[in-house]
């Protein structure tokens, strides 16, 4: 029986997740995608790539389910949300697809989104509500904590660690053995060559810290 799974949000992320169940699907795998939830009532009534609009996030207990994916790309309100609804023991899905290219011995949490063109080598471990996006590069045994964002055409060699709610910017580079910390930021094109500290903001070749964000 096809895991029904329903997408929290319906911009432009939450069409690039429901584009990689329906090719999941395509492909014989058992999940069927159902729809969107969004509180903008602009999208209301809507279909976004043949999937209807389900409601607003409130009516997620009214649409019968086995699975959900928060796919908002703003890494705090998709840790909230996912938090939130985590809370009300939701179960998430994890979609993968099918030309992504995952090691047997990765590890993948729950709720995470590998997209097109991704790799992610052996021994690496990827936490929950993680993006990995399109054409990305996770090598061998990089830890990726939760809610972490690396964007599209970024590469992280091998033994990398990236903290929660990390983002990596489009196009960066991290070294080897280099660690991210939670919440930081690597701007795009940046080229990680020392450890950036928890919260820092950090742009350029070599990457150097501009700012710290502020909680």
């Amino acid at each position: 029986m096809a895991q029904r799974v329903i997408i929290i949000g319906a911009g432009g992320h939450a069409q690039v997740v429901a584009d990689i169940l329906l090719r999941m699907r395509d492909r014989g795998e058992p999940v069927e995608p159902l729809g969107f939830l969004d509180d903008n009532p602009a999208l209301q009534n809507h279909e976004l790539l043949g999937l209807p609009m389900l409601g607003t996030i409130s009516d997620l207990a009214r649409v019968p389910h086995e699975a959900i994916l928060v796919a908002i790309g703003t890494n705090a309100a998709r840790r909230a949300l996912y938090e939130r609804l985590r809370q009300r023991s939701e179960r998430f899905a994890t979609a993968r697809h099918p030309s992504a290219i995952v090691a047997p011995s990765a590890r993948i949490g729950p709720g995470t989104v590998i997209c097109a063109g991704a790799i992610v080598n052996p021994g690496a471990i990827i936490g929950a509500n993680v993006i990995l996006n399109t054409a990305s590069s996770v090598d061998h045994h990089n830890r990726i904590g939760d809610h972490a964002h690396i964007a599209p055409g970024s590469h992280l060699g091998g033994d990398v660690q990236v903290g929660e709610g990390a983002f990596i910017g489009i196009g960066a580079t991290v070294m080897p053995q280099r660690r991210i910390g939670a919440w930081a930021i690597a701007g795009a094109g940046a080229v990680v060559h020392a450890d950036l500290p928890e919260d820092a903001v950090a742009v350029g070749v070599p990457a150097r810290v501009i700012r710290y964000q502020q909680k």
